[in-house]
């Protein structure tokens, strides 16, 4: 269990197991203005999607979203990362997952204003805002039971039940989506967004292809195949916006399964990372203009530990939780030393609960990333970025204690949010777990 109460109990814990975290003592680091495609962000803290599962049935915002994005737009987060939003209903991961359409485009709309209106006038710039654009592949079921749409079959998802081949999305449906994630941007614009995420990441459609080795076809084998629904969806939705809107990504640079079953690791069997079609993906993508990426890791659905370090998983762990966020440091850091002309946004800084931004306000120190992303601290302590960025740091006893319970909500059904510090899912996951 993490139970650092000072930091330099943490040093210690850092020293005894041998690993190096990017520590600073104060938090200055992240009240330093960022340019990012000519705008000025004016502290380093960005708010990580995280699905709540809980819009109304066309995917428009529905109240719970409305007061979740309410406590982000207060927290003076001067980036915030709108949760997965499906630009096909058959790629929705639940009935309730955001999902933009012309007819509900004035929702999000008001949507967006409420958010800038509210750092407003709680004394904040208005955030930028982007939207995350994504197909949930195995993992879709927008009617509430499986319906998944995959890359390939995979023995490390499917075991000893293959999923059938009507489940293996063809070419041609691959290249339709392509103009899907366009429009999905184009109506992102509309709603008044700064830009959209293309997602690829954690095992979705888009991400599950970076590793589709065994794949034949234009979407599988080669590098240029098994990149090209990110790359020709990125391209398709630069040409349908405008102006200075935003085209991104977050990312998976590391999957953390063994190869051919996964992207970012040597080919030898082992676990081990392997930036060099990551860094290769990542320059055929700021050819096409990209200037900002999300950068993160693993499967939470699968490898938690990977991509969320944590004190528990529901599996032994195979390593302590510190080695796993130096890791995720480590995958970060690559990308950003690859590229250092690129906005790279950094993940998993929540773990170290109290000592998150003294992580986050080392690693900008050091150069490892440029923004630091917090997403299960968000939803535990919402107000975390106005503490952190005037000085007070953070209240332990506000922070996330890395119990997966958010998570656990989802899979049992229900709407996401902080079951140990928001009363209203503490009774949620009451009421679900007892059945």
């Amino acid at each position: 269990m993490f139970t650092c109460k000072t930091l330099s109990d943490l040093h210690q814990t850092m020293e005894r197991i041998g690993v190096c975290l990017p520590l600073s003592s104060e938090y200055g680091a992240l009240r330093r203005p960022l340019t990012v495609a000519g705008r000025t962000l004016l502290n380093r803290i960005a708010i990580q999607p995280m699905e709540g599962c809980d819009c109304v049935p066309d995917g428009a915002p529905g109240e719970l979203t409305i007061r979740r994005y309410d406590r982000f737009a207060r927290s003076g987060a001067a980036l915030i990362w709108f949760e997965a939003c499906a630009v096909r209903r058959e790629g929705r991961a639940n009935p309730r997952q955001s999902f933009l359409t012309s007819d509900n485009l004035d929702d999000f709309r008001r949507l967006t204003e409420r958010i800038r209106e509210t750092a407003v006038q709680s004394g904040h710039e208005p955030p930028l805002l982007i939207l995350q654009a994504t197909h949930s592949g195995r993992y879709s079921k927008p009617d509430g039971v499986p319906a998944p749409v995959i890359a390939c079959n995979n023995p490390l998802f499917e075991k000893d039940a293959p999923l059938p081949a009507s489940c293996i999305i063809s070419d041609d449906a691959l290249f339709r989506l392509e103009d899907d994630f366009a429009q999905t941007a184009r109506l992102a614009q509309a709603a008044g967004f700064d830009g959209v995420d293309i997602k690829c990441c954690h095992r979705y459609l888009t991400s599950e292809l970076l590793s589709a080795f065994i794949r034949p076809g234009a979407f599988g084998g080669s590098f240029e195949n098994r990149t090209r629904l990110l790359r020709e969806s990125y391209g398709k939705a630069k040409a349908v916006v405008t102006g200075d809107f935003l085209i991104t990504s977050r990312l998976n640079v590391y999957d953390g399964f063994p190869y051919p079953y996964g992207f970012g690791v040597q080919d030898d069997g082992s676990l081990a990372p392997d930036l060099t079609e990551p860094i290769r993906l990542v320059g055929e993508l700021q050819k096409l203009g990209l200037e900002l990426l999300d950068v993160t890791i693993g499967n939470p659905y699968v490898n938690p530990h990977v991509n969320r370090p944590a004190d528990w998983q529901p599996y032994p762990l195979p390593e302590e939780p510190l080695q796993g966020l130096a890791r995720m440091m480590d995958c970060v850091s690559g990308i950003k030393r690859a590229f250092p002309s690129l906005s790279v946004i950094g993940s998993a800084f929540s773990y170290p609960r109290a000592f998150a931004g003294n992580l986050a306000a080392g690693a900008v120190e050091a150069g490892v990333c440029d923004l630091a992303g917090f997403g299960r601290m968000a939803f535990a302590y919402p107000d975390f970025a106005d503490d952190l960025l005037s000085g007070r740091g953070l209240d332990a006893r506000k922070c996330c204690v890395a119990c997966g319970k958010c998570s656990q909500l989802m899979r049992l059904g229900g709407t996401a949010g902080c079951a140990v510090r928001d009363p209203y899912y503490t009774r949620l996951y009451k009421e679900l777990t007892s059945k």
